[in-house]
């Protein structure tokens, strides 16, 4: 993995090894605006989806390995800011940094930018649930290891 802070193609990741700030590039297409160009609020909760998950990947983990061991991650709240908009054809840098662990919760802090310009910003915590029950359980402690948090 690179430890440069720019990224320049989508889907490339860079890692800062010092902050533990994961990058994730996102080009913005026709189905992200809306009618006047300008991406849809929501859509930067998906961005953001996508940089925890690719973050949760460089770290040896997917999604889908967790549920083969009945793990799964949830989205227990976000509290997001919107600074500036994102347009047709830009190229985001989407952040995704690992904050405190509670118990069954991990927070995540997470920026949207464009040109070192932030666009959007959130807290986000996930949940560890046991995919069969739903029901809140500790991390696993390999798998703790594994993201470093």
């Amino acid at each position: 993995m690179m430890s440069s802070l720019q990224t320049s193609r989508p889907g490339e990741e860079t890692l800062t090894e010092q902050t533990g700030e994961f990058h994730h590039a996102v080009r913005v297409y026709i189905e992200d605006t809306d009618a006047g160009g300008i991406v849809y609020y929501v859509n930067y909760l998906r961005f953001m989806e996508r940089a925890r998950s690719e973050w949760l990947r460089a770290r040896g983990y997917s999604q889908q390995t967790l549920l083969e061991r009945g793990i799964q991650l949830v989205v227990h709240s976000v509290a997001s800011r919107y600074h500036r908009p994102a347009r047709l054809d830009d190229l985001l840098q989407v952040t995704a940094t690992a904050g405190e662990l509670r118990g069954a919760r991990l927070v995540f802090h997470q920026q949207v930018m464009k040109d070192g310009v932030m666009l959007s910003d959130a807290e986000v915590v996930i949940a560890c649930v046991d995919a069969s029950t739903l029901r809140p359980r500790r991390w696993p402690v390999e798998l703790l290891n594994a993201l470093e948090v």
